[in-house]
């Protein structure tokens, strides 16, 4: 599998996070060009992740709001006008707010829906028209959830936000598909990641109680995910599209 990624270009929104760094570091391996981009400024960049300061020739960062459609389409023009052809995109950047709906703020609905469906739609669909007007049968993975396959509370916003992302995933990859491109969605449970991992570091017993709620008995690491990012990218995978993988233990079973 690592010889087919040899040099092809890898768009990566959310890419400083832990699951964004764990599958920029899986296509780094297999000598992808890795373009990540993140909220942050390039040198807070740095600090958070020690690797874009080392002499990378194939790493990439830029800060990108993906909630605004103009810097994520300025970002897939330059990295096609100076890296050469895109192949892959990873729509991966998300935020969460852990409030029930009479908490919920507007404010903070519309956050939502901005960074993780709208962005999602900006930067799939930026790279999408990319692959036609290059003629490349790229790929487009979308960073789901399974609180977007079975309800969960107090995650209204994200489940929602989610869910939608199920449906953009099947309407592209629909639609696409005449141009050989191909739209797939990973939708993990419980995953040792983000703001999960800060709070479990902090507790092993909740990081335990979470592990023992999943029918499987444990939890993910963002390592897996990236795992299965690779494959589904891969020519293993190439009738496979419009479909979602849920990585969750079976979490979405037990879920009313």
């Amino acid at each position: 599998m690592r010889a087919e990624y040899k040099n092809k270009v890898v768009l990566i929104s959310g890419g400083l996070g832990d699951i964004g760094r764990a599958i920029a570091e899986a296509f780094l391996t297999s000598e992808a060009i890795v373009c990540i981009a993140d909220r942050f400024v390039p040198a807070l960049a740095k600090e958070r992740w020690p690797l874009l300061d080392e002499s990378q020739t194939n790493l990439f960062y830029d800060q990108v709001d993906v909630s605004d459609a103009d810097q994520v389409e300025a970002w897939v023009d330059r990295i096609q006008r100076e890296l050469g052809t895109i192949a892959i995109c990873i729509a991966n950047a998300a935020c969460v707010t852990i409030q029930n709906f009479r908490e919920l703020s507007n404010a903070a609905w519309k956050n939502e829906m901005a960074v993780n469906l709208d962005g999602a739609f900006f930067l799939a669909n930026a790279c999408a028209k990319s692959f036609v007007a290059t003629g490349v049968r790229g790929n487009i993975v979308f960073l789901g959830s399974w609180a977007g396959h079975a309800v969960h509370q107090n995650l209204p916003a994200y489940s929602v936000s989610k869910a939608g992302l199920r449906m953009l995933c099947q309407a592209m990859a629909l639609e696409y598909a005449v141009d050989g491109i191909r739209v797939n969605e990973i939708a993990p449970g419980y995953v040792n990641a983000g703001l999960s991992k800060v709070v479990w570091s902090k507790d092993a017993a909740l990081q335990k109680k979470a592990a023992a709620v999943v029918p499987l008995g444990d939890i993910l690491e963002a390592e897996e995910i990236a795992k299965q990012v690779l494959w589904i990218c891969s020519d293993n995978c190439r009738q496979m599209t419009g479909t979602s993988i849920v990585l969750d233990g079976g979490l979405s079973l037990i879920r009313p």
